[in-house]
């Protein structure tokens, strides 16, 4: 039998965990991974406040993994982060992933509108999942379904919208033989 592959995902968040999983299972088919939380800093505020630093706070939690645990077929970062264009705040996350064999993929997830009161509460000091308990009148959101869970009923969640990008950042190791 085969050796599972090791992924080192860096967060302790469930969330996070699952879609790592779900996204590898379902990119690569069922090989047991065995994935290995772990929890480091991101480099970037607790809320990132833009595309770019959301981004950077992915590649800052894999980097920061891969020094931490240097063994391992592939680290994951997932961060979520907001942007607000003065109109209206969007709410995405990116997805960075590193191979043993030094290929990197990334993807960042789809954006959606928060609501106004959201947007205040964050706008305000709060990260997202905070600003969401508070008006949505829950607890620890952000370990569950997240802000895209409670507006769409469940229909998208949390875990959901992540694997998905995990999908499109393992674009480069299945496709091994293009330059990304």
């Amino acid at each position: 039998m085969a050796e599972k592959q090791k992924i080192i995902v860096a967060s302790h968040n469930p969330v996070k965990i699952n879609a790592v999983q779900s996204g590898f299972s379902a990119f690569f088919g069922e090989k047991g991974w065995q994935i290995s939380p772990l929890s480091v800093p991101s480099g970037v505020r607790d809320q990132p406040f833009s595309n770019e630093e959301t981004r950077q706070g992915a590649h800052n939690r894999v980097s920061n993994a891969r020094r931490q645990s240097p063994t391992a077929d592939f680290w994951v970062g997932i961060e979520g982060g907001v942007e607000d264009d003065g109109q209206a705040m969007l709410a995405m996350a990116w997805v960075v992933i590193t191979g043993a064999n030094g290929r990197v993929g990334q993807a960042r997830t789809g954006t959606f509108v928060l609501p106004q009161q959201v947007a205040e509460l964050v706008r305000g000091g709060k990260e997202l999942g905070e600003a969401d308990d508070i008006v949505f009148g829950g607890r620890n959101s952000k370990q569950k379904q997240g802000a895209v869970g409670l507006l769409t009923a469940g229909l998208i969640d949390r875990t959901g919208l992540y694997a998905h990008a995990v999908m499109l950042a393992l674009i480069p190791f299945k496709n091994g033989h293009f330059d990304f």
